[in-house]
């Protein structure tokens, strides 16, 4: 099964590091059966393009939830394509409610990673205001929604498996 793990680029670093993205169980993104009764479209690239978009969601609310330590970080949303086996993944979305949301029950190995995916840098002004609205916007703030909704139009850049050590 396809997923997409949202992490960020200190996540990317361990990846390449330690050669997995740990430690289990992890969050995820992949198209559930909640997503594909929740999305009108049946085209299989429809459903994984909202999975990764999901997941690229979440990298922003890591970027959010950052340890002071990491505040030199650049503010870049990161999700990470990996094909991992169908028992490892359990749906816990709800066609109501985030319905890509996966939990992955085992380290996924560097070797299951496809490819990732990750902000250029000309997003990084975007990026980090969307970081200082994310509280606002989720209290219900247009303006500060309208700012996250800035940093989700930018697309995340494809890199193959071999260029993710070059990537930190």
């Amino acid at each position: 099964m396809r997923i997409y793990l949202p992490t960020t680029l200190p996540g990317l670093a361990d990846l390449a590091r330690c050669g997995a993205l740990r430690p289990a169980p992890l969050d995820g993104y992949a198209v559930t059966p909640a997503l594909r009764e929740w999305y009108v479209d049946d085209d299989v690239e429809e459903l994984e393009y909202a999975a990764m978009t999901a997941a690229a969601r979440h990298s922003l609310r890591l970027l959010a939830a950052a340890s002071p330590e990491d505040s030199g970080v650049p503010p870049r949303r990161v999700v990470v394509a990996a094909d991992v086996p169908d028992a490892d993944v359990t749906p816990v979305g709800r066609s109501d409610s985030d319905p890509a949301a996966i939990r992955v029950g085992a380290t996924v190995p560097f070797t299951s990673v496809v490819s990732a995916h990750v902000d250029d840098p000309h997003a990084q002004p975007d990026v980090a205001a969307a970081v200082r609205a994310l509280p606002d916007a989720d209290a219900g703030d247009d303006d500060a929604r309208f700012t996250v909704d800035e940093a989700e139009a930018h697309e995340l850049a494809w890199y193959a498996v071999q260029e993710i050590p070059d990537l930190v």
